[in-house]
């Protein structure tokens, strides 16, 4: 019999920022959600799973530390220790692709950290830091100073990517895997008023594809010289006829690298409730250079889907829609890329982030 799936999901717990419960846990058999359990944590907004010790870590919004866990047979989380990271509100957290440390950002106070991973599975002390600066964009609110989002990895491992919202810049950098010690080895001025957030990379040519909070844009980024990247393509990702404030969120790719996804949330800003219907997910068609070609609008089933993630096989497309309180599943036709069809897989407060795991025991 196949295992069936776990899914963990990130949520926003504190009352000025969500009704969540912390981690939730759910079991998924045939496409149905059944809660596992429900892990108290305080903004577990990012996810992060190390496969080799089956550890899970999480960031914890608007505080200091990462917090791991042991995910057991069954499913079940245990809490394990946590580690501070040097700044406040990390807001993303990858595994380094030798799985020798778990990079966070600190997104209120403009720094990228490395931590090593204990033969536990567990995090040592900071072992590197880089503190970001630059000229801000001109948000009056957003922009004040640097606001790293995410730490993403070149799919060759030789080099990172941070975009950071409030200086309106992508960085380059690099990991020494001998000590943990980060550095600067580049970096790129967008627009003005873009708000870099996340970045994915195509998975076999030199091109990365960037989305743009404030401006609400995917950029296509040429990669082929990492120290000097060169924007090749700016496009909405929001519908001409869609007037509603939004802000983009998340951007995701196939597998096979065909089809480009972007979240858009409606809102100017956390703190606005979204709305009024459905927030929406573009769908790109990614040709031979790598440019894009707009393809599709889809509902993402709720309001501000702040995150977006495909199942292992492609066929379906998960979005974690905070201000609904629910996580839909969009069907996805692999051959041309489309949406067709869509449903709630369950209500849970204020999920922001959604990892899959493969559950042992019966």
């Amino acid at each position: 019999m196949k295992a069936p799936t776990v899914a963990y999901v990130g949520s926003r717990t504190t009352p000025e920022r969500g009704t969540g419960a912390g981690i939730s846990s759910f079991i998924i058999t045939d496409g149905r959600w059944t809660l596992l359990e429900e892990t108290p944590a305080v903004n577990p907004g990012y996810l992060v799973i190390d496969p080799v010790s089956q550890v899970l870590h999480a960031a914890s919004g608007d505080h200091d530390y990462i917090t791991s866990y042991r995910m057991n047979d069954d499913g079940k989380l245990k809490e394990l220790g946590r580690q501070p990271t040097l700044g406040t509100n990390p807001a993303h957290t990858c595994l380094d692709p030798s799985g020798r440390y778990v990079l966070v950002v600190n997104h209120t106070s403009g720094s990228v950290v490395s931590l090593p991973i204990l033969p536990d599975g567990t995090l040592g002390p900071v072992a590197g830091q880089l503190k970001l600066a630059g000229d801000p964009g001109p948000h009056r609110t957003d922009q004040t100073g640097a606001k790293p989002h995410q730490v993403v990895f070149s799919p060759v491992g030789d080099y990172f990517l941070v975009p950071d919202k409030g200086l309106d810049t992508i960085f380059t950098c690099a990991l020494d895997a001998e000590t943990g010690r980060l550095e600067l080895a580049g970096r790129l001025r967008l627009r003005e008023f873009s708000g870099p957030r996340h970045v994915v990379f195509h998975p076999h040519h030199p091109v990365a594809y960037a989305i743009n909070e404030l401006d609400s844009t995917v950029i296509v980024l040429d990669c082929s010289s990492p120290e000097s990247l060169r924007p090749l393509q700016y496009l909405p990702t929001i519908e001409v006829s869609d007037t509603r404030d939004s802000r983009a969120a998340e951007v995701v790719i196939s597998a096979d690298g065909r089809f480009l996804y972007a979240s858009n949330r409606s809102g100017a800003g956390d703190k606005t409730p979204g709305g009024p219907g459905s927030d929406t997910i573009a769908v790109y068609a990614v040709k031979a250079d790598g440019t894009l070609s707009p393809a599709a609008w889809t509902p993402s089933g709720g309001i501000r889907p702040r995150f977006i993630t495909l199942s292992g096989d492609g066929t379906t497309l998960y979005a974690a829609n905070e201000k609904s309180n629910s996580i839909d599943a969009i069907e996805i036709d692999v051959d041309s890329g489309l949406p067709l069809s869509g449903r709630r897989v369950v209500q849970t407060g204020s999920p922001v982030c959604i990892v899959f795991a493969t559950r042992v025991a019966e």
